[in-house]
């Protein structure tokens, strides 16, 4: 952390504190500056998540069918406010998608209006326990999903927040779970 604070110290001059960029600051972005997740946390999370399913069984059954594939939201279920930076993991893993060309990948635009309107229909949030009910109205045949929990702690002024990210691709006609993985990763304000 000395690196960044005297390398901001430098940047900012005598003038107190000042906005940088990271090609103001050198490795800006190598440093955590808080206990959030931030891209280089969703990248690291995403590449684990990523390479698993890469050589999964069923990636390698889609690179010869070519399936329909939704790619659903990933519950948050930590202490932490984290829903833009999974809707970016999300994002990322639709491009890769989109761009292997092995599966065609239904736009997560026209996802996001049809899970709302359906929410609104039952007058609830997104119920993860209708994911197959939404591949289906989606004419997908599998989709990808997943759920962030936490662990959080703190003592004598630190704190650690430990993060789990499971991700799945799920059948949707059958339910069958046919690709799992966790990634995790460890967050902390330490003295």
């Amino acid at each position: 952390m000395r690196i960044l604070t005297t390398a901001t110290v430098l940047a900012m001059g005598c003038g107190g504190p000042t906005y940088v960029r990271d090609t103001d600051v050198k490795n800006l972005d190598e440093y955590a500056m808080g206990t959030g997740l931030d891209r280089r946390d969703i990248d690291r999370l995403y590449d684990e998540n990523a390479r698993s399913m890469m050589e999964s069984a069923v990636v390698g059954q889609w690179k010869k069918d070519s399936p329909v594939v939704a790619i659903l939201p990933i519950t948050n279920e930590t202490s932490e406010h984290v829903g833009p930076q999974l809707e970016a993991l999300l994002s990322k893993l639709e491009t890769q998608l989109v761009n292997g060309g092995f599966a065609q990948v239904v736009s997560r635009e026209r996802q996001n209006q049809l899970i709302a309107e359906l929410e609104k229909q039952r007058g609830g949030a997104f119920d993860p326990g209708s994911a197959a009910t939404y591949g289906k109205q989606l004419g997908a045949r599998y989709f990808v999903t997943g759920k962030l929990h936490d662990s959080a702690e703190r003592t004598k002024g630190e704190r650690r927040v430990q993060y789990f990210l499971f991700m799945q691709v799920v059948d949707v006609e059958s339910g069958v779970i046919r690709w799992q993985n966790e990634a995790k990763l460890s967050k902390g304000l330490v003295q």
